[in-house]
């Protein structure tokens, strides 16, 4: 089972989530939370796999909440519901640990969907967000000389793994195209996020942008 906490401070929200996800036989959720402090309390009593948060919650946020979890409850895959217009606030949560972004009116099989992608280690993004995110950067500039420091340490395979990951491929893409099983690609990742840095894939997909591993290939 998946287990998963739900923190929205409106409690309609909350309700709506807890229905679409208790439809999916492998999915239970163990916990919601009001704010983002209760949030990161819960995900540590609850042992808790995945966490979905409301970006704005008042008092304590969710991107708030995401660093605070990346600190007491670090397996546990944060994932963001934001709305449009959010993508500054997108950008704050990523570096603060959150690994996924959903928009709150996303359908019910995709947020089911999302779910079992992020216990998996699968990127999960909606699309206008990757979109506006990739934009941002860009118009930020890379920082070429820094990301080819950072993955000097990476062997081959490993900087093939992360040039699969700037094309945001799933983990059983990158092992069909590699010949690796699932579980090889997941170690090679692990040592990539630990080696280069990076808090999750996402960060690891704007260093492979950043290394220009994408160019000529």
């Amino acid at each position: 089972m998946i287990r998963t906490l739900i923190a929205d401070d409106e409690a309609l929200m909350r309700a709506g989530i807890r229905l679409i996800l208790e439809d999916a036989e492998d999915i239970e959720v163990v916990a919601e939370a009001g704010d983002g402090r209760e949030a990161a309390a819960a995900c540590r009593t609850h042992d808790v796999d995945v966490a979905l948060l409301d970006i704005q919650m008042p008092a304590h946020d969710g991107i708030a909440a995401a660093g605070d979890i990346a600190r007491l409850a670090p397996r546990t895959c944060v994932v963001m519901l934001t709305a449009f217009g959010e993508e500054a606030k997108v950008s704050r949560a990523l570096r603060a640990g959150a690994s996924g972004f959903l928009l709150k009116d996303t359908g019910p099989g995709e947020l089911i969907s999302a779910v079992r992608r992020a216990a998996a280690g699968e990127p999960v993004l909606a699309p206008h967000i990757t979109r506006q995110l990739l934009e941002r950067h860009v118009r930020s500039g890379r920082h070429t000389d820094e990301a080819l420091r950072r993955i000097k340490e990476l062997t081959p395979a490993e900087q093939d793994v992360l040039r699969l990951l700037g094309l945001g491929w799933s983990n059983s893409e990158i092992a069909d195209e590699l010949h690796l099983s699932v579980g090889t690609v997941k170690a090679h990742i692990s040592r990539i996020l630990s080696r280069t840095g990076c808090a999750n894939r996402v960060q690891a997909a704007v260093l492979a942008h950043d290394a220009e591993l994408l160019t000529d290939r």
